[in-house]
């Protein structure tokens, strides 16, 4: 090795020789690694870049898809149902679950008033089976479907369909109990509809006031007390 020149001190040659050392190291580091290195960097670039682009294209389909069933909606609210049908049937073949489910909801919808229901029960059914769609989704679509059909079903198939949505704290405990309950009450089950009765007038905020009402009127007349026992519940 060159002897330090004259001038320079010790700690200066050094600190040299060890930043000449690093850059000789790096150099072969890169010669060794490099296409790797910046293999990797490049695929990791275009991750990002797949991925905001994924971002970017979701946002601008969901806004697409929000503009078409708002003109589909708009077609129901003047009337032009017949109109509807075939531009919510284009929201709901798209892959946007959220906008796709509404559109078959509204489907479905459009066809029990056209007396339809068999048509509808269909439509209901798509959104209900799909377990990529938001379960709130799904179990309005059990809930439509099971109306839809429920002339033609026997009454056990209705309270098995329905009975996880029938709990005290479920969201669709009004909706979901008046047809387990009718369901109960055709099969002859009078206890069992009276008592799901006098849970639906206990339900509080999570149940309609009107269903309510209703709700404590036929729990009368099948023996159940339901203003008492809101008394007892308050009481508690």
């Amino acid at each position: 090795m060159a002897l330090p020149p004259s001038g320079t001190t010790d700690e200066a040659f050094l600190r040299e020789v060890d930043e000449e050392y690093r850059r000789e190291q790096a150099m072969n580091l890169f010669r060794d690694y490099g296409r790797w290195i910046i293999g990797g960097v490049v695929l990791l670039l275009a991750a990002l870049g797949g991925w905001l682009y994924w971002q970017h294209h979701n946002d601008r389909s969901a806004g697409q898809q929000g503009e078409q069933y708002d003109a589909a909606m708009r077609l129901v609210e003047q009337g032009q149902a017949d109109k509807a049908l075939p531009e919510l049937n284009k929201v709901a073949g798209t892959s946007g679950e959220g906008y796709a489910a509404m559109a078959r909801l509204a489907e479905g919808n459009l066809l029990l008033q056209k007396n339809d229901a068999k048509g509808a029960a269909a439509k209901f059914a798509e959104v209900a089976n799909n377990t990529k769609i938001e379960q709130p989704y799904r179990d309005l679509a059990l809930i439509r479907q099971t109306v839809a059909e429920y002339d033609s079903l026997k009454p056990q198939v209705v309270i098995d369909r329905l009975k996880g949505l029938v709990n005290p704290n479920s969201p669709w405990l009004g909706t979901a109990g008046e047809l387990v309950a009718a369901a109960y009450l055709k099969a002859g089950n009078r206890a069992e509809a009276g008592r799901l009765y006098g849970q639906i007038a206990q339900g509080g905020e999570k149940v309609p006031e009107s269903i309510r009402q209703r709700a404590v009127q036929l729990a009368g007349v099948l023996g159940v007390d339901a203003i008492d026992q809101s008394k007892d519940t308050k009481a508690q």
